[in-house]
């Protein structure tokens, strides 16, 4: 029996082996394991030997799951994302029902990021997409679809706010084993920033103002502040079109 691809595994191919016996180990349970490890040890200490160890069986018995670590990595990714935010109906009642449901998907991937960092190096490039991430771009395109903006559009919005949260996420998330690192960090800069407040004015009083301190309002919130400026101008594009029509 030829392995499963890795579209077969994303999207249902059942666990193998099907004869003989009932197998001690699923793919969900072989999937979940390997998302925890990369949480805690991170990606580059991935490998079909440790996860083999983890869940307790010889590293060979996992080929009769998963063929190899990039079957095994599309599988996390997916897993890792969960599903999308559900449109409520209230948020699909209203007129604008992507101005309140856009923000909440953005953050919650955001989130998702926050919690598996390792997701952002695996979500580049051309690759297979599981049901998942799939979902999440259709949910977003489906508060869009009445905007009076082209498909392309649409699509290009969803990519703009994914790569919003992708960047902020990156931006924010305290390296592994190091939960004091952004006190450190704040420290350490502090004291440059003193030093060479007269060399550069402009980014000391803006690193002034979101560490430390009393911060400005919204000072610290990159995310929420490229949200609303984001749909702010998509609002301006949308009212546009409708106006031209």
């Amino acid at each position: 029996m030829p392995a499963p691809t890795t579209l077969e595994l994303l999207w249902g191919t059942p666990d193998r082996p099907r004869r003989g016996p009932k197998p001690s180990l699923t793919l969900e349970r072989i999937v979940g394991e390997a998302v925890e490890l990369a949480d805690t040890e991170g990606l580059g200490n991935l490998s079909m030997a440790r996860l083999a160890e983890r869940v307790g069986c010889a590293k060979m018995a996992l080929y009769r799951y998963v063929p190899g670590r990039t079957e095994l990595t599309a599988l996390m990714l997916d897993a890792a994302l969960g599903a999308p935010p559900k449109v409520e109906p209230a948020q699909a009642d209203s007129p604008e029902p992507w101005r309140s449901y856009l923000p909440i998907w953005t953050e919650t991937i955001y989130e998702q990021v926050r919690i598996h960092p390792w997701a952002n190096e695996l979500a580049t490039g051309i690759r297979p997409m599981g049901p998942n991430e799939l979902g999440w771009v259709d949910g977003a395109l489906s508060v869009l679809a009445d905007t009076g903006l082209t498909i392309a559009e649409q699509f290009d919005t969803v990519v703009l706010l994914l790569s919003h949260a992708r960047a902020v996420a990156m931006q924010t998330t305290v390296p592994l084993g190091d939960d004091s690192a952004e006190e450190q960090m704040a420290r350490e800069l502090g004291a440059v920033l003193t030093a060479q407040a007269e060399r550069f004015p402009h980014a000391v009083a803006a690193f002034a103002a979101t560490m430390g301190g009393t911060p400005e309002p919204g000072a610290g919130n990159a995310l929420a502040f490229g949200i609303d400026r984001i749909l702010d101008g998509l609002g301006a594009l949308i009212a546009a079109r409708r106006e031209s029509a």
